[in-house]
């Protein structure tokens, strides 16, 4: 079992090895930016106010995308082929995210009552979104980040999860830069046509980029219970600072997911920052930059030694948010706040990938996702949804009251988010 030590001189990637993981990773999540965040403005904005709705969207997606990890993961297990999931899932993913541009209430009210109209059409994005989800976990949270996996070592690691922590951040900041303005002009199908063909056309790249890692080493289990592998409990007797781990990663997202699903709303709605792509984007960017940084130290001072201050960090910048009002402020806070949860992230998945045995990568993909996804989303936006029905703070949109997010999310998130601090003292001791 590999050791989450820090060393002094990490290994070296190579040229092909960074192209492959920047290019896949960021539109991996410009992708991955659709679904989390403008997925639900698009619902809020066009078919539905209520957050119930984009809660159950949100928690269906999840559970599909860890279905499809596990069963991905598992194939290119038993095949020792990443490339194949990779390429092809993510040309399906970007045919799939295309197809949100052709689904509108007046679409649906066109084949069925007025009165179902807006009820049928959050169940056929509910319905897309899950087919979209299945592609995309597939190549993405299965195939790929176990390629990540084998492409790596425990010496670079962090530096690498430094930087796929921020592609998250970069995606946003291109979405926003380069296509928010098709979103605030209505002009959906545009958006979704626009990122879907850019996804699919990285698919296509990726057959010609990615080498299958030699060293990947197969299991001879039969496919289902490979699948279901480690799930079991003596599996997790066996690596008990894997799973303490995956403990960590789970609780930090679901604080996270307290309150992101509702963060543009709140800014646009509540806060009432008509620049709200300003705020976002000074505060992706610095968080970035910072991440950046932070990956580097991670490997330096090592991976569970730097979780305390990275989760206080993040937890700070909650509390902070919960005050601020102004441009300026909300700026600042949200920097330490989002620059806390990317370290958090970058710390926690390095160590996931150390404790990783070598003919189970995929597989853990799947456990990994129920720790970063499926728990988060189930469990996150319900309680932000709560509290959000909780406060029943309201502003009036063309004469029609909506409800409105409010500070008191980041409360709630930050609560959570201290939480992880109890497995990370018993990680820290084992």
């Amino acid at each position: 079992m590999a050791t989450t030590a820090a060393t002094s001189a990490p290994t070296r990637l190579g040229g092909r090895t960074w192209t492959s993981l920047v290019i896949l990773g960021l539109v991996g999540q410009l992708a991955w930016a659709v679904e989390n965040m403008y997925l639900n403005l698009f619902v809020y904005d066009t078919i539905t106010d209520d957050p119930t709705a984009i809660a159950v969207m949100v928690a269906a997606s999840a559970i599909t995308a860890t279905l499809a990890t596990f069963l991905v993961g598992a194939a290119s297990d038993r095949l020792r082929k990443r490339r194949i999931f990779i390429a092809g899932g993510y040309v399906l993913w970007g045919l799939s995210t295309a197809a949100f541009g052709f689904v509108s209430v007046d679409g649906i009210a066109t084949i069925a009552a007025a009165g179902n109209a807006v009820v049928i059409t959050v169940v056929a994005v509910i319905l897309l979104d899950c087919i979209m989800s299945l592609f995309g976990s597939g190549a993405n949270d299965a195939a790929f980040n176990a390629w990540v996996t084998e492409s790596t070592v425990p010496s670079n690691r962090g530096r690498v999860e430094g930087v796929l922590s921020v592609m998250p951040l970069l995606a946003m900041l291109i979405v926003f830069g380069g296509f928010d303005g098709l979103t605030q002009a209505g002009q959906w199908r545009e958006f979704f046509i626009i990122i879907g063909l850019l996804t699919t056309s990285v698919g296509v790249l990726a057959w010609f980029l990615v080498k299958d890692s030699p060293t990947m080493q197969a299991q001879t289990d039969g496919y289902l219970k490979a699948v279901i592998h480690g799930l079991r409990p003596s599996v997790m007797r066996a690596t008990p600072q894997l799973y303490v781990t995956l403990a960590v990663l789970a609780v930090v997202s679901i604080g996270a997911q307290v309150f992101m699903p509702y963060l543009i709303i709140y800014i646009q709605r509540y806060l009432r920052i008509d620049g709200y792509a300003i705020v976002l984007g000074s505060v992706l960017l610095s968080a970035a930059i910072l991440s950046v940084i932070g990956g580097r130290v991670i490997d330096r001072v090592g991976k569970v030694q730097f979780m305390t201050p990275a989760i206080l960090i993040f937890a700070a910048g909650l509390a902070a948010m919960f005050f601020v009002r102004g441009m300026v402020p909300v700026i600042l806070a949200g920097i330490v706040m989002i620059t806390g949860l990317m370290l958090t992230l970058a710390s926690t998945s390095a160590t996931i990938r150390d404790y990783t045995p070598a003919d189970r990568v995929g597989n853990v993909q799947g456990l990994r996702m129920i720790a970063a996804v499926l728990i988060p989303m189930i469990i996150g936006p319900f309680i932000g949804s709560s509290v959000i029905i909780g406060a029943n703070e309201t502003y009036l949109d063309l004469g029609v009251e909506k409800q409105v997010p409010t500070p008191w999310i980041f409360v709630a998130a930050a609560i959570v988010v201290l939480l992880a601090l109890i497995p990370v003292r018993k990680l820290a001791k084992s």
